[in-house]
């Protein structure tokens, strides 16, 4: 988890009633939301291992982070930690892209799309030329994440985010999905695939994913 002061409403990463299985949080110190996003998480990465290994001693079967961002450091993270390992919602790019309608391709909301270079998305595979899409510089949403501000505003945040999204279809040509950079975009996930008429992929959609590989179901044996 990044080092935050915001509201984590449900549907937001850093709730855990946003899962339907248990998890553990751990915070990675100096880890603010203006440094791992508009400063690439320059020397955290230590912070960060330090934190999983933690968390690997405690239990844990697989690993998260609770920023986009992270994308950057995907490959050094899985190598040094004992178990697997998801910095990024963008990690759904190329799947999504594999599931569409011959044609169709995904694309990118993001909470910073001057911050969001061609290294964050190389790093996990999301293919040149995808279609990015930020919020509004003035918008109420990045105030209160990339600021790390108290006082969210669901309704305001929410038409931000809305917002984007319809500006990413009206310029994408082909878009046939949106994945959400931003894992605290999670809890409008639906607005938004009811205002674009769109499959939407958050953070939480890879969790559940992950979660279901990392612990399969068990069934009886058949009679």
């Amino acid at each position: 988890m990044l080092e935050t002061r915001f509201p984590r409403i449900r549907g937001d990463i850093g709730n855990p009633d946003s899962l339907p299985f248990p998890l553990l949080y751990r915070t990675v110190p100096a880890a603010s939301p203006d440094r791992v996003v508009r400063q690439e998480a320059t020397g955290l990465l230590p912070a960060f291992l330090d934190t999983a290994r933690g968390l690997v001693a405690d239990g844990v079967a697989g690993i998260t982070t609770s920023c986009g961002f992270m994308a950057l450091y995907q490959r050094e993270m899985a190598a040094a930690l004992p178990v697997p390992v998801l910095t990024s919602a963008l990690l759904q790019v190329v799947p999504v892209n594999a599931m569409l309608p011959e044609g169709r391709r995904a694309g990118v909301l993001t909470v910073s799309e001057e911050a969001l270079s061609a290294r964050h998305l190389a790093a996990v595979g999301v293919p040149q030329g995808t279609p990015v899409q930020g919020l509004a510089l003035d918008s109420h949403f990045r105030r209160v994440f990339l600021g790390d501000n108290a006082d969210l505003d669901v309704a305001r945040a929410r038409g931000d985010v809305v917002q984007a999204a319809l500006a990413l279809q009206a310029r994408a040509d082909r878009l046939g999905g949106i994945v959400l950079e931003c894992t605290n975009m999670a809890p409008y996930a639906g607005d938004v695939a009811r205002a674009t008429g769109l499959p939407v992929f958050s953070i939480l959609t890879l969790i559940n994913w992950f979660r279901a590989g990392l612990v399969p179901q068990v069934f009886a044996a058949a009679d």
